[in-house]
Order: structure tokens, then C-alpha cells, then sequence
């Protein structure tokens, strides 16, 4: 089968040997795939994402000396089921998937795994017990956000909200978008945005954020403080460059949540005096809960969240390196969808 593979730094599409689904593993046709934030990572600071995922004690590190198909954002379709299977689903059925297959005692992050392919293939394998088939009438490209969208739904769980809140969403990308779409599920009163690229801005605001500001021109922070709200709100970073954290407990209001969902690879420096003395609360979101990412799917399917304006762009196979450098450019893109079969 055809797919694009992370070989040597670099994208490359290439023909690799068909998948064979183990005990308790389904074969599937990926429909689509989003391409996320932390694919373009992988390519560029994979040692550093290797060296972190080792430090945080995950089961299973990717080798970068191998090849890796990446893709974990994806929707598919049942084509065959393998070995000690229940047949749950009939072949044909439109499903998604967590980002994970176990296999024994070994655990494979699909699309960081050097032994699983991921999404940017035409065909690849996932564990029965997981599988969420797609509501009737939700578009492939849509139940494919089900994965990015319940990032954000986890941050916004992290953060303890209620609708009484107002919350501060410092940047705007799929994550940040993510995010809003999360406190507007959970009917946060107040959505402050903040992002330097118009067309992010814009997105916030289709997403449902209720100001959003540039923050070459205004603060975030002081834009919540103009509304008069007396409640320290949650705040969201979803930049993940360095230095935005130490920017974000200089400026957030005393006793503040904050939330921590963007990803740099690189060390980052704070003083934690500043954030002792105004009694912050920082905390770290990663991922989702298995009923959190089944959640999000039938809140896409009932229209509670609107995927439409995340989608930015497609691609097929052979325009997968293109995507990742357009990706780059923050006035371009959110998210593109790869679609293996074009």
C-alpha cells in the first residue's frame, strides 16, 4: 500500500507492506486524516519529542531511525477483521479510533509507532474494543475531528469551568480553536481569544469565542479586565512557544487557573515566585478520556460543536510534505485533511 512516511527528517511517499491485523485487531481503510500540530513537531524536534516522551515514562518510544507513518486524526472503514474478533461492526461501517493500540503488554501510539501505521496510509490497523462507529449523516472529515476536538474538551475538563467562568484563550491554532469549542460546550459565559493572525482571529470567532483581540494592539488580559468580571478566569495556553507561560503568570489575575495545553519542545524558563505570590493554579492537559473522545464524536454529530471552520484545506498523499510546510505559516491553515485514496 501507498503512505506517506517521516524518513530521515523528511516526508516521502513511498509503498509499504500491507498491515495484517493481529488478535483483536480490525483492518480499515483510512477515509481521511487531519494532519495535527504535533506531527509537524515530530519532523522537526523529533529528538526532542523522543527524549521527552522518555522522560515523561512512556511504554513505547518511536525510532527515529525507523520509518513512522504518521496520522492519528483520522476517520475509517471497516474492511476485515483479524484473529479472537467479535464482529461487532459490519464491514463497511465508517468508525474512529483513539490515538493507541496494545498489543499484549506493548502499547503503540498510532502515528508515533515504528510497528503500527497511522492515518497517512491507505489502510491501517485498530483494536476492536476501541472502535466508535460515526453517527449516520456526520461527514468522514468531520467525525475525523473527533480526535483534536477531545484535546480541547480534556483542557476545558482540566480547567474545572462551570458557565458561570470567563476564560482567556491565549492563541488560536487547532488547539486553541479546540478549546473554544470546549467552553462553549460547556456554556462558559465569557470567551476572551487572543491570536496575531486575522485569519485565526476570525476562526475564534466562528468557533464562538465572545472577543477576540490581536494582542499587537491589546492585551487578552486587559480586555477581560474591561468586561468587569470579578471571578479569577481559566486560562488556556495553546501557543507552545517558550516564554509564553512566564508571559501568562505575569499577567493573569490572582488566584487564576492555568491551563497548559500547548506543546514546545524546547526548555522553557519561569519564575515561580511570581506565581506563588498571586497563588496560581498551572496546570498540564495531554489527551482525553476514552468517554471523553466518544463525547466529542456525538457533539459533532448533534451540531453542539461546529467542525466546518477548523477544516482549511485537503490533500492527498503526495501533497502531504507540502501541507506540512503551508502548515508553518499561521495565516494560511488550521487544519488540513489528508485523504489517502485521492
Amino acid at each position: 500500500m501507498r503512505a506517506a512516511i517521516m524518513r530521515d527528517a523528511k516526508i516521502i511517499v513511498d509503498t509499504v507492506p500491507e498491515p495484517e491485523p493481529q488478535p483483536g485487531e480490525v483492518l480499515v481503510e483510512t477515509l481521511i486524516c487531519g494532519i495535527c500540530g504535533s506531527d509537524l513537531h515530530a519532523l522537526q524536534h523529533g529528538e526532542q519529542m523522543v527524549e521527552a516522551s522518555r522522560e515523561a515514562g512512556a511504554p513505547t518510544v518511536m525510532d527515529l531511525s525507523r520509518d513512522v507513518i504518521m496520522g492519528h486524526e483520522f476517520c475509517a472503514e471497516i474492511l476485515d477483521y483479524g484473529p479472537d474478533t467479535n464482529r461487532q461492526y459490519e464491514k463497511g461501517t465508517r468508525v474512529v479510533h483513539p490515538a493507541l493500540l496494545v498489543r499484549g503488554a506493548e502499547f503503540h501510539g498510532i502515528g508515533y509507532s515504528n510497528d503500527v501505521p497511522g492515518g497517512f496510509a491507505e489502510r491501517m490497523l485498530l483494536m476492536e474494543s476501541m472502535l466508535v462507529p460515526v453517527p449516520n449523516g456526520l461527514p468522514s472529515e468531520h467525525a475525523a475531528l473527533t480526535e483534536p476536538v477531545a484535546v480541547g474538551i480534556h483542557a476545558v475538563a482540566r480547567a474545572n469551568v462551570d458557565a458561570g467562568d470567563s476564560a482567556i484563550v491565549v492563541g488560536c491554532g487547532p488547539v486553541g480553536l479546540a478549546v473554544i469549542a470546549g467552553l462553549r460546550l460547556a456554556n462558559v459565559e465569557t470567551i476572551v481569544a487572543a491570536d496575531f493572525s486575522p485569519m485565526r482571529r476570525a476562526l475564534a470567532e466562528r468557533m464562538g469565542a465572545h472577543v477576540v483581540v490581536d494582542p499587537a494592539q491589546n492585551s487578552g488580559f486587559d480586555a477581560w479586565l474591561g468586561l468587569g468580571r470579578l471571578r479569577p478566569p481559566a486560562i488556556f495556553e495553546c501557543v507552545g512557544v517558550p516564554g509564553v507561560l512566564q508571559d501568562i503568570i505575569r499577567e493573569a489575575p490572582r488566584q487564576s487557573r492555568i491551563v497548559v495545553v500547548g506543546v514546545t519542545m524546547q526548555a522553557d524558563l519561569i519564575k515561580p515566585m511570581v506565581a506563588i505570590v498571586k497563588e496560581l493554579d498551572v496546570r498540564f492537559s495531554f489527551g482525553y478520556s476514552p468517554e471523553e473522545f466518544a463525547g466529542t464524536l456525538h457533539s459533532l454529530a448533534e451540531g453542539k460543536i461546529e467542525a466546518e471552520p477548523l477544516i482549511t484545506g485537503h490533500s492527498g498523499l503526495d501533497g502531504v510534505a507540502a501541507a506540512f510546510e503551508e502548515l508553518a505559516l499561521p495565516d494560511k491553515h488550521a487544519k488540513i485533511l489528508v485523504e489517502p485514496g485521492r
